[in-house]
């Protein structure tokens, strides 16, 4: 998801993606732990996402 797309979303909505971001962001690293990683460069993007959310929670305040 871009970052104009999470512009359009409110906070409660955020919030809940950013749930889902972390959730998904364990399985990732857990699938590395155990070496079934098959997209490394899903790790950097669902970081970068994060950070994203994050970033727009912190302005909305």
């Amino acid at each position: 998801m871009n970052i104009k797309q999470l512009r359009q979303k409110s906070a409660d909505e955020l919030k809940a993606h950013l749930l889902d971001l972390r959730k998904e962001q364990f399985s990732l690293r857990m699938q590395k732990a155990t070496g079934q990683l098959s997209q490394p460069h899903t790790i950097r993007n669902v970081r970068r996402e994060i950070a994203q959310v994050k970033m727009l929670l912190a302005a909305s305040k």
